[in-house]
């Protein structure tokens, strides 16, 4: 008979057991539980959006011109023939959902999910096709306080992870619709006097998007990125005014942050606060934890003009930087010898289970077998169940850790191990 050939798990996907000595499970798992509970300290409610929207959704709140339109979704069409495309972010099904479900009656709306996204781009360390990230968002509220509230949340969301050190709040400003169109210019102009320096990318984004030129990673773009203007001299008033708000919440609420003049965001829609936590210990791709201001996007997808601000932060990348939560042990594990005492032990543990006691049972091997795994489990009791503890209506409890045992009555065993 041929050899049927098992498919491969796709590239940039990964499967994660739990209980294992690399523990990653435990870590996502870990990242996942301590952003709900933090969340919930601040009111955030949890939302959930598809994981598949119309390609328009994205197309339009991202960019045509962006890599992730252009290169990177993972796109296709239905047996319907509509275009359709699976998530590459949250902020763009959650607008989406904030105008179509009429969300706006609820404004100003704080909100946080969590979930799996889909890129087509090289896979890397902490970096997959389908990743994961955690998503807060503060819609309908143009006050400087959500920007702080949000940086807040995720200053204390690190904190309780035990990551935040070595890790650094980065801050910038993109002004209001003035001052980034005055500053647009100032690049602009600049660009354009060192045009024939620039990479092949940043002479395309001089057209399209001059703000991302200053991120370049291409050396021969750097000099000409670091000597461009900064926004600082085209701030109105206004903006000025918006960014020190921000900036003394944080002093007020304890948070450290560095200014970074160079944190840009390409889309025009993007306003006022832009950040980063950034860390060195992913190697190149540092940022843990990233967002901004991003009053135009609702308005872009149909909406109305409605200000709001958010961040994301990938939870693998996060996993890689948590110490390993000690893994769940059960509490006992219920061996049973014979038939009779299997059919009992089904209903013990049954019950112990629904008294909140972790418990196992052992279905195979002789009794030093059942045992032996017993005490791998990391259980802290066995419940031993033969044809005779049966016969006198008992069964007999070990603590594994010294050995010790005494026989229960069958009808008081719930109740004694419960109190154990």
């Amino acid at each position: 008979m041929a050899r049927i050939e098992t498919p491969r798990p796709i590239r940039g996907t990964q499967d994660m057991l739990g209980g294992t000595p690399e523990a990653f499970q435990e870590r996502f798992a870990h990242v996942v539980a301590t952003f709900d509970r933090v969340r919930r300290l601040y009111g955030f409610q949890r939302v959930e959006v598809p994981v598949f929207e119309a390609t328009a959704v994205f197309a339009r709140s991202l960019g045509e011109s962006t890599d992730v339109v252009s290169k990177e979704m993972y796109t296709f069409e239905d047996r319907g023939g509509d275009s359709v495309t699976l998530r590459p972010e949250f902020t763009a099904g959650i607008s989406r959902a904030y105008i179509t479900e009429g969300w706006q009656q609820y404004a100003p709306l704080k909100i946080a999910t969590h979930g799996p996204l889909f890129r087509y781009e090289r896979p890397q360390k902490g970096r997959f096709r389908q990743f994961h990230q955690l998503d807060a968002e503060i819609i309908g509220a143009g006050e400087p306080g959500a920007d702080v509230e949000l940086l807040v949340l995720a200053d204390q969301l690190l904190r309780e992870l035990g990551v935040s050190d070595g890790v650094t709040l980065t801050l910038n400003t993109l002004g209001d619709a003035p001052s980034r169109e005055a500053w647009r210019t100032a690049l602009i102009a600049h660009f354009e006097a060192h045009r024939g320096e620039l990479s092949e990318d940043s002479v395309e984004r001089l057209a399209k998007n001059p703000l991302r030129i200053l991120d370049s990673k291409d050396p021969r773009d750097r000099p000409i990125a670091d000597s461009a203007p900064d926004i600082d001299a085209c701030l109105t008033d206004e903006a000025r005014g918006f960014f020190e708000k921000v900036t003394s919440g944080l002093d007020a609420a304890g948070v450290a942050w560095e200014r970074n003049a160079r944190l840009v965001r390409g889309l025009d829609y993007y306003r006022h606060t832009a950040f980063e936590f950034v860390t060195d210990r992913l190697g190149a791709q540092g940022t843990v934890l990233g967002g901004g201001r991003y009053d135009g996007l609702i308005e872009n997808l149909g909406g109305p003009s409605t200000p709001a601000v958010g961040w994301a932060a990938g939870i693998e990348r996060l996993a890689m930087l948590v110490d390993a939560p000690e893994i769940q042990k059960i509490d006992v594990a219920v061996i049973p010898m014979g038939e009779a005492a299997e059919v009992a032990a089904t209903g013990i543990v049954a019950n112990l289970r629904r008294a909140g006691v972790a418990t196992d049972m052992g279905y195979r091997g002789n009794m030093k077998k059942r045992m032996q795994r017993a005490n791998a489990s990391g259980a802290r009791w066995a419940i031993i169940l033969g044809e005779d503890e049966l016969a006198r209506g008992e069964a007999s409890v070990r603590n594994l850790g010294t050995g010790e045992q005494h026989a229960v009555a069958l009808d008081a065993l719930i109740a004694t191990v419960t109190a154990l």
